[in-house]
């Protein structure tokens, strides 16, 4: 690891492959895959373009044949974003819809092998999938929400917590702090972690109450409500929090030997044993006139919130401390400074000017480059000169550096601010500071360097506490946590019986049938334990919801299947599903998606026969509808413009709230040849608040019309189970989405707010459900690849428009067609571009809705029929 590289490669990168390491040699555990990005370029080593590697190598082949062959921890590096590029992590936001997507790829490649090899022939999907930092949290949101796998969330560091620290220091403005580190695009990913984590876990408690207190979706008192309320049985009306769990970062220990002796009694024992120095000790010791002084070590990067310049100056403005002390800056590694980032390079010249202007020289050291691997000796070196670590920086979320210099008996001064006040709570080795107050910081260190007594006895309070924060500790009690979740995966509840031939490596085809309607209704609340292990579930919401999600489906789409009895529901269902056209979705090369937004209505049916016209009559092109409209709405379109609903495979309705596949026959007369997949709606139910988040939104349809006039109302006819409709008379007048998922959010409502059709609708359905998500529902269950996916969208649509346009898939975008529901109601706090892949060649725009418009564009994309 290139620990200081660069900004994205600090303490966080070690934290997460070690963790990973760790849990592969833990009892239970049989396989973990971390997931980061490829990247083949030029100034990056060789070995990030490799796809796996091994974390947890076996010594014997025993060992390979006792756990099996692909047992253990990997680094799986997934190809996207621009190729042979190396970029910041503030440029991968538009990427991470394509990250997805293939990690997808790979997690159901990996569910068939571990199948065949220790599943008895059943896909064994991941227990837990866990995101680390916001563009992870967000990623493994919607990984989480296509394969229905509870989710753990990680912060590491906190956007709103930065960009309060940014604005405190006044050097720049909020636009020009989302310029540069795209904080609201970050911040918005930290929210969607908070709206669909089961488990969130912080390194300490103040991380908890001073920091994610600062988000819409957790509320510490609302939190502790909740919980109350579970506790004593009693309904929390459809709102749900993250558990808050304080896990801190482990750490190996075994092989570390603190150093007992000082550099003169080394001197006398290195002409018994003549074993050499560590070549960085040369490397740093040639910075010093006297390079036996007790040494102050800093390990950092030259981040302006490091606070290292204020560290310097603490040092020069102290005489007796310079006396006393050598000070040593590991900054991480450089060749030019000119070549470095702009913010490193700026905070690394502001140093020297100050090494400059106190006359330092002799008694600071900065060496250009250090390996990962000499960290160790770098402590060790400071403890041999009897010295001191320091961690200055203005808030530390944790502070991995203060555990590992403790275990190589280093007393520490570190900041009051964040992780280190509960590390210094267990390990009592040293001091806390005020990071903006030099003069207390030059104080803790003169005080640790020069009483030898207090010295001594905080770096034995350090190596008798150390073992606390190992990662067998670590994970023993993350792996409780995570047992704590109800388990959830894909799951199939239908039968097999009729279809003809089915593909052996059809996801669908190796799952265990489920016949009983009672079992395709039982849906997960949010994945969580009942009352006992101190979870958000709630009991009597789920049998009410149950009864109420029965009742609804018998009266699909208002009265659609009015009066059908269980029992010939589930037979119809079954009988539709056997003569459906569900496997050849994976047969086909190519699957047109059509999610054109229209001004009106009635101009869908023409772009839609101008799409079939060009996929003709090939049965290697499926067609998707992917729309707003309700089913019943749809069916009326489709026989508008003389359209058969057997030229679909599947359509998506409701703005991703309902998924139907047309059958061979109606039921019950109704005329409307349709079956709901009812694994869909299973699929989606997470964290889905009901019938009390339906109240919530009337009353605040309430509230708008108190203000506004009559200009919102809820539209029951339009309504389904997985989607509540509202109709908007002025679109112009009605608040903003932003506004409506920020409010919902703070009640603790999970869902996914959408406005519609010019902004005359609204649809509100569960947070992990979306146009964007159910094709990835499709890949998952059908095998439809979603690289043949080719998505058809006007330039502009409803505000959950911008997720079509993003993954691996292909999208025509049709000028001079779209509604103006985007425009009138933004469904970001960020600019476009740190959304969408401006330059992507899977991105074409046809210059217009006709037939050889289109075909010029498919062309384009390299999408043919041959």
């Amino acid at each position: 690891m290139e620990l200081g590289r660069d900004s994205d490669t600090g303490g966080q990168v070690k934290y997460v492959v070690e963790l990973a390491r760790a849990l592969g040699t833990m009892p239970g555990v049989y396989r973990v895959d971390l997931l980061t990005r490829q990247v083949s370029a030029p100034d990056v080593d060789w070995s990030y373009a490799e796809p796996t590697e091994m974390l947890t190598p076996r010594t014997t082949e025993s060992s390979m044949q006792e756990l099996g062959e692909s047992s253990g921890a990997y680094i799986i590096r997934i190809p996207f974003g621009p190729k042979e590029k190396y970029i910041p992590k503030e440029l991968l936001w538009p990427h991470i819809p394509e990250f997805v997507d293939c990690a997808l790829s790979h997690i159901r490649q990996m569910s068939k092998v571990l199948g065949e090899q220790i599943g008895g022939g059943q896909p064994v999907w991941p227990v837990a999938i866990h995101g680390h930092y916001a563009d992870a949290g967000d990623s493994a949101a919607l990984l989480s929400g296509a394969l229905n796998v509870p989710m753990l969330f990680t912060g590491h560091s906190l956007g709103r917590d930065k960009l309060e620290q940014i604005l405190k220091q006044g050097r720049q403005s909020r636009d020009e702090i989302n310029t540069t580190y795209k904080i609201m695009r970050r911040i918005e990913a930290e929210e969607l972690s908070l709206d669909s984590s089961e488990i969130v876990i912080t390194s300490t408690r103040q991380e908890i109450e001073e920091q994610w207190r600062l988000y819409d979706g957790f509320d510490p008192v609302l939190e502790r409500k909740l919980r109350a309320r579970i506790k004593r049985g009693v309904n929390c009306h459809g709102r749900f929090m993250p558990r808050m769990v304080v896990i801190p970062p482990g750490m190996e220990f075994h092989h570390i030997v603190p150093h007992e002796g000082d550099m003169d009694g080394d001197t006398e024992r290195n002409e018994e044993d003549p074993t050499p120095d560590p070549p960085i000790w040369s490397e740093v010791m040639r910075f010093f006139t006297n390079p036996r002084k007790p040494m102050i070590l800093a390990l950092a990067r030259p981040d302006p919130k490091k606070n290292i310049t204020t560290l310097v100056k603490a040092f020069g403005e102290c005489r007796p401390l310079r006396e006393l002390a050598n000070l040593t800056l590991i900054m991480g590694n450089r060749d030019n400074i000119d070549e470095m980032s702009g913010t490193n390079a700026t905070v690394l010249l502001s140093i020297l000017k100050l090494i400059d202007k106190y006359d330092l020289y002799g008694q600071v050291a900065y060496p250009k480059h250090h390996k990962q691997y000499e960290v160790p000796d770098i402590y060790g070196l400071a403890a041999k000169t009897k010295g001191v670590f320091i961690n200055p920086a203005f808030i530390e979320p944790f502070g991995l550096t203060l555990i590992e210099a403790a275990a190589y008996g280093l007393p520490i001064v570190a900041t009051k601010n964040g992780g280190p006040v509960d590390i210094h709570k267990v390990l009592d080795n040293g001091v806390l500071v005020d990071p903006h107050d030099q003069q207390s910081i030059a104080d803790a260190l003169l005080k640790l360097v020069s009483d030898k007594q207090l010295w001594a006895r905080c770096r034995q309070n350090g190596l008798k506490n150390i073992h606390q924060f190992s990662w067998p500790e670590h994970c023993n009690t993350y792996l409780s946590r995570i047992a704590m979740c109800k388990p959830r995966q894909p799951q199939w509840q239908r039968s097999n019986v009729g279809f003809e031939n089915p593909e052996p490596n059809s996801p669908g085809d190796s799952l265990r049938d489920i016949q009983d309607l009672s079992l395709n209704l039982k849906l997960s609340l949010d994945g969580e334990k009942s009352e006992g292990t101190g979870t958000f579930d709630n009991s009597l919401d789920s049998i009410e919801r149950k009864s109420n999600l029965e009742n609804a489906f018998l009266k699909l789409s208002n009265g659609i299947i009015g009066g059908t009895e269980k029992a010939s529901l589930m037979e119809k269902a079954e009988q539709n599903v056997s003569g459906s056209r569900f496997p050849v979705l994976k047969s086909k090369r190519y699957i047109f998606v059509i999610a054109v937004d229209c001004d009106s209505v009635s101009d869908i049916p023409k772009i839609i026969k101008t799409i079939m016209d060009v996929a003709g009559k090939e049965n290697s092109i499926g067609l998707i509808l992917s729309t707003s409209l309700s089913i019943s709405e749809v069916h009326s379109l489709l026989i508008s413009g003389s359209i058969s609903p057997l030229d679909f495979d599947a359509l998506i309705c409701n703005s991703g709230g309902d998924l139907y596949y047309p059958s061979t026959s109606s039921e019950d007369g109704t005329g409307l040849p349709f079956t709901v997949d009812l694994d869909y709606q299973s699929h989606i139910e997470y964290r889905w608040g009901g019938e009390g988040l339906r109240k919530t939104l009337v009353r605040w349809a309430t509230s708008v019309n108190e203000k506004k006039g009559q200009i919102v109302s809820e539209d029951e006819s339009r309504s389904t189970v997985h989607c509540y409709t509202f109709d908007v008379k002025e679109p112009e007048s009605i608040p903003p989405v932003k506004e409506l998922r920020k409010l919902m959010r703070i009640q603790a409502l999970r869902c996914n707010v959408i406005y519609c059709q010019n902004g005359t609708t609204l649809n509100v359905i569960p947070v992990l459900a979306s146009r964007a998500q159910a094709l990835r529902y499709l890949y998952i269950r059908w095998g439809m690849e979603l690289s043949g996916i080719v998505v058809f969208a006007g330039e502009s649509g409803d505000t959950d428009y911008e997720g079509l346009l993003r993954g691996v898939h292909k999208t025509v975008i049709l000028k001079r067609i779209g509604n103006t529901a985007l425009k009138l109601h933004s469904n970001r706090t960020y600019p476009l571009d740190h959304v969408l892949p401006f330059d992507s060649p899977n991105i074409h725009h046809a210059e217009g809705c006709s037939n050889e418009e289109i075909r010029s564009s498919l062309r384009k994309l390299q999408v043919s029929k041959e």
